[in-house]
């Protein structure tokens, strides 16, 4: 990143010289802002915040609700429920994208093409955000669980008011897993966001790449402006990121 992050600052003439230098004649920080402006990059922005939005509500949500349905109240048939989940975790991505697509084609409620729904419930619905949570809930004291019960409380009330709440640890690991994932994703919002209205930033550099608009200066300047909301996201949440995979890999 950091030879990136210097490179970008270079002129073209600078980058395709046979004669390499490792800082640019001119650093001018500014030059962010310019190639910013100039290709109207914010619009993909707010895209992709909405991507993102909705891909981490639908992550702590839905699989809150699962995770607590086979983890806590255990239903009948909760075991083949879970081993499905399992079953669909162990398949790559990128074999579940042409079924998928059919499926955002074909809804029986109309083509769900150039909408931002097929990308908050794919990006939300992963079977690992699933065994995160079923793994903290079935960490909880059952005493709680209890306790409530014998308060009156119903099954959904003892999620929103007793479970949930106690939740936001997972959660918030669960959001920046959730986060990152719709953020970086390439293949899914561009085979589903046609319109260009609608592109995401991952998209957009792709797009602008393969213009002649674009130079190669600008090219890595987009680079550095898409990498730099990521890193610092896991510098803020290194700490919870890094414990995470560590006791993901660990059993009591």
């Amino acid at each position: 990143f950091l030879w990136l992050f210097i490179t970008s600052f270079k002129t073209t003439p600078e980058i395709e010289s046979v004669h390499y230098h490792l800082f640019p004649e001119v650093f001018k920080l500014s030059k962010m802002w310019e190639v910013w402006t100039k290709l109207g990059f914010g619009k993909y922005y707010i895209n992709t915040l909405i991507v993102v939005i909705g891909a981490i509500i639908c992550a702590v949500v839905f699989n809150a609700l699962l995770a607590y349905a086979i983890a806590i109240l255990k239903p009948a048939g909760y075991k083949i429920i879970n081993g499905l989940v399992l079953l669909g975790y162990m398949i790559p991505s990128a074999l579940a994208i042409f079924p998928l697509l059919l499926q955002i084609r074909n809804f029986p409620l109309g083509n769900l093409i150039n909408t931002y729904f097929p990308l908050w419930f794919a990006f939300g619905a992963h079977a690992y955000y699933y065994l995160l949570f079923k793994d903290y809930f079935e960490k909880m004291p059952s005493s709680l669980i209890e306790a409530a019960r014998m308060d009156g409380l119903s099954d959904l009330k003892i999620f929103f008011r007793v479970v949930f709440p106690l939740s936001r640890p997972i959660m918030g690991v669960v959001a920046i897993f959730a986060m990152t994932a719709a953020y970086s994703d390439f293949l899914l919002p561009y085979t589903v966001l046609q319109d260009t209205k609608m592109q995401t930033v991952m998209v957009a550099i792709y797009n602008l790449g393969t213009t002649t608009t674009v130079d190669s200066s600008e090219f890595l300047m987009l680079l550095v402006i898409s990498i730099i909301p990521q890193l610092i996201l896991f510098i803020i949440f290194q700490r919870q990121i890094m414990n995470q995979s560590v006791n993901s890999g660990m059993k009591d």
